[in-house]
């Protein structure tokens, strides 16, 4: 079932997310995106958060390289959120994609403005980290720790 909504188009399905078959897609919006920080961005008025990494606040160093980063990567591009999940702050969490089939989580991972997050991408992105990074990108690190 697909709807188009302005911009957007949304469809929803159930089908098995290659990269991580335990998983899920809840529903596929497509559309432009609006950029909030480095691992969010607003899709048809609908917050989504990207699958399995972590990127610095925008208060924190790298935080604004991080959000510009994603913005340069998505400026005039159809983005597709394979949403797999809602988050406690009502955010879709989804695997997003550029029309050339990269994946934007990924994107950030090589370019050291987040870290794979394996509590929720079983490291998926971890392949992508560059030696050093975690020191870099100390707080998103610290983030991470068990408390």
């Amino acid at each position: 079932m697909t709807a188009l909504l302005g911009m957007a188009s949304v469809s929803y399905a159930i089908t098995a997310r290659p990269s991580v078959a335990a998983q899920r897609v809840l529903m596929v919006l497509n559309g432009y995106a609006r950029v909030t920080d480095g691992d969010t961005l607003v899709i048809d008025e609908r917050r989504v958060r990207l699958f399995g990494i972590d990127a610095p606040e925008l208060k924190h160093p790298y935080g604004a390289e991080a959000k510009a980063a994603m913005e340069a990567l998505c400026q005039g591009q159809m983005i597709q959120a394979q949403a797999l999940s809602v988050d406690r702050y009502d955010r879709l969490v989804a695997r997003c994609v550029l029309p050339d089939g990269r994946d934007l989580a990924a994107e950030l991972v090589k370019r050291d403005l987040a870290l794979d997050w394996p509590k929720y991408s079983g490291g998926a992105y971890a392949r992508y980290e560059n030696a050093g990074v975690r020191d870099k990108l100390h707080r998103t690190h610290m983030r991470q720790r068990p408390r």
